[in-house]
């Protein structure tokens, strides 16, 4: 009897160690108002904008629409679609992404408080 053939497949592994280069970015938060507003909103919005973050980590700098979308020069939102819309302003600073603020979208247009809001907190940053 023959033995079947198997098939011929090749996985990664990827190991992290402290000679490897880093695979994921690290997330900071601002201030604890980010986190009391994600605690704020409904499980299934809590539950995309996690995700949505989890993405940032994973991809960092590269993270493009529909996921994320430059707001001003050096600072960019993470864009939560949904029953509630939630958009997260954030920016990268000493290889990290720092969340600075965060609303629950109503309009078509980024209220003009919520963006200086988040430039004052760019500002202060640097």
């Amino acid at each position: 009897m023959k033995a079947a053939k198997r098939p011929n497949f090749t996985f990664k592994v990827w190991v992290l160690d402290r000679h490897s280069p880093k695979l994921t970015m690290n997330i900071r938060f601002f201030n604890v108002q980010i986190e009391k507003l994600i605690h704020s909103l409904d499980e299934a919005t809590i539950a995309k904008v996690l995700r949505t973050i989890d993405l940032l980590e994973m991809f960092g700098h590269k993270l493009t629409p529909p996921h994320s979308k430059k707001a001003h020069t050096q600072l960019f939102e993470l864009r939560v679609r949904g029953k509630q819309e939630v958009r997260v302003f954030y920016t990268f600073h000493k290889d990290e992404a720092v969340l600075l603020h965060g609303f629950v979208k109503k309009s078509k247009r980024i209220p003009n408080k919520e963006m200086r809001t988040a430039l004052q907190k760019l500002q202060s940053l640097t």
